[in-house]
């Protein structure tokens, strides 16, 4: 039996992804959009930097029910923070479309704080007519496990004690416990790379930041089932509240703590070597996340690269298009304090 069409009156739901840098977010929302469960999906990519990458990849991966035209993309900008300019705009298209689709993923950038954006759908214009389903957090596995994205609680209460004047959160584990603190559910990916007892110990990680009891569900490679993070009915907008942050009581948040830079670089004579240089990059520049493109010599295919901190990997991803300039662009993104763009420069390009 199919599902009869929603009506204009039916509120929309949508479902907030977030989750850190190289989390797998894009992973996911391709996997959902090859297996919709029936459902006819639009997404919506906010981007961390000007370079469209995860955009594009989601478009590569469209299908009758997510066709390219229901996957817009918002670079160069938090859309809580450009909510009249941007999001609103974006949002009332994507319920315009014919058909409308029956449901709207939107994927934050991976520094994004969740909490702003869900109070973005109090929006007036479009309060009436969408409801947030839910909220989906994503937790590499094995960097919770080793504490890069966690704060350490011992250690915390220990300088604590020694000087309770000092704050010891990190801008990357305020980011971390916002992110958790405001999911309906937390997907723990990657964890044939943490093993049984990396998975183990950042599920203790993330339900030691939860604020409330919340399902924590392992999944590899994007692939778990749309009904288990698809129609959860959370309501979240009317949950704010429940849904504490680093930042409440503050006029605004900051995105002050990271920046981003686009390097252009030449074209490659060999992936591995540019992976090499790119590993290198990250270990001796602290430099969270890298992602791009690149012309590679003798090959008709772009190469697609997606690094977080020193794990890079890279695959030929399409070719190029017909009068395209073979240019290779790497997004490169890191804390305020570790960018420095002549270094950058000079590691991927001199």
């Amino acid at each position: 039996m199919s599902t009869p069409p929603k009506t204009s009156l039916e509120k929309l739901p949508v479902t907030v992804i977030t989750g850190f840098l190289g989390s797998g977010k894009t992973t996911l929302i391709r996997n959902l959009i090859q297996n919709p469960q029936g459902k006819r999906l639009a997404v919506v990519v906010n981007e961390f930097g000007d370079v469209g990458v995860d955009g594009e990849i989601l478009k590569s991966c469209a299908i009758p029910d997510c066709p390219a035209e229901n996957i817009m993309e918002l670079a160069n900008g938090c859309i809580c923070c450009t909510v009249a300019d941007d999001f609103i705009p974006t949002i009332e298209a994507l319920m315009a479309l014919e058909p409308r689709p029956d449901h709207i993923l939107i994927e934050t950038s991976g520094l994004a704080l969740p909490k702003p954006l869900l109070k973005a759908f109090d929006w007036p214009d479009i309060r009436s007519r969408i409801t947030v389903d839910g909220v989906i957090a994503l937790a590499d596995a094995e960097a919770v496990a080793d504490g890069r994205f966690a704060p350490n609680v011992a250690a915390v209460d220990a300088q604590r004690e020694a000087d309770d004047s000092l704050d010891h959160e990190t801008p990357l584990s305020e980011v971390f416990g916002d992110q958790v603190s405001c999911a309906d559910i937390v997907l723990l990916t990657k964890p044939d790379l943490a093993g049984p007892e990396g998975v183990a110990r950042a599920r203790k990680i993330v339900l030691s930041e939860a604020p409330r009891a919340l399902p924590v569900v392992e999944v590899a490679e994007g692939l778990v089932d749309a009904r288990v993070i698809l129609g959860l009915g959370a309501a979240a907008e009317d949950d704010i509240g429940n849904r504490p942050s680093h930042h409440d009581g503050a006029d605004d948040h900051e995105h002050d703590d990271f920046e981003s830079v686009v390097i252009e670089i030449p074209e490659q004579s060999d992936p591995a070597a540019l992976a090499a240089r790119i590993e290198r990059l990250a270990k001796e520049q602290n430099i969270l996340r890298v992602k791009g493109y690149a012309a590679v010599a003798g090959k008709p295919m772009r190469l697609l690269v997606q690094a977080v901190g020193a794990r890079v990997r890279h695959q030929f991803d399409r070719p190029w298009h017909p009068g395209e300039a073979r240019q290779g662009r790497m997004v490169v993104i890191a804390e305020h304090d570790d960018i420095n763009e002549a270094n950058i420069r000079a590691a991927l390009v001199d």
